[in-house]
């Protein structure tokens, strides 16, 4: 029986010679290599576009509107029948708000205290303190030493600046003035500015002291 006799390969009229089917075969073989290297990009985008989709969604989220602030006015008309001295509500501009606000005892001594932040984004803490005694003071501003005195709008203000030194806090800049029985003390970060222009707001209620 004759042996089987190789196939005519139609774009040859031939049969291809041992050399063209190595050479055809090593052909068929890099275009799978590149199709394949080709799905694999093609793959690793789509896996990297997911990525990229999942962060935004899950980690990058708007930022959160700033939370109202709190509202001490009322807090302070609802704590006034528990103070035996006219609770001190300065008025501000809507550039201010309260982070805190609260009448209690601190130091064994009758406080209204709000928390203010400022225009400048800073902090001044305003206490009023019934009765106070120095002991309360010296707590409250932290122990801070005097530096000089301020008079605004008629009031005069012991002033602590400690601006010039590291690690304090809200007490970098202080003040305290006494009017009838209630000492008012300021402590906080805001610049000096801002610290004047809500002990003017406290001068316009004393009257009602």
């Amino acid at each position: 029986m004759a042996g089987k006799q190789p196939a005519i390969v139609a774009e040859l009229g031939r049969p291809e010679t041992p050399e063209e089917t190595a050479a055809r075969k090593a052909e068929n073989s890099r275009k799978r290599r590149a199709n394949q290297t080709a799905f694999n990009l093609i793959v690793a985008t789509i896996a990297s576009l997911g990525i990229v989709l999942f962060l935004v969604v899950v980690v990058v989220r708007p930022n959160p509107e700033p939370a109202p602030g709190i509202d001490y006015v009322t807090i302070a008309a609802q704590s006034q029948p528990e103070a035996s001295a006219e609770l001190i509500v300065p008025v501000l501009p809507d550039t201010w708000s309260a982070n805190a606000a609260n009448f209690g005892a601190r130091n064994e001594v009758p406080t209204w205290y709000v928390g203010f932040i400022t225009p400048s984004v800073q902090f001044i803490a305003f206490n009023q303190g019934i009765g106070a005694n120095p002991t309360w003071q010296a707590t409250t501003l932290d122990n801070a030493a005097e530096t000089g005195t301020v008079t605004i709008d008629g009031l005069t203000w012991t002033v602590y600046d400690q601006r010039d030194k590291s690690d304090t806090g809200n007490f970098a800049y202080s003040m305290a003035t006494v009017v009838g029985e209630s000492t008012i003390l300021l402590h906080g970060t805001a610049p000096v500015s801002e610290f004047e222009l809500l002990a003017s707001s406290i001068a316009s209620e004393v009257p009602a002291q």
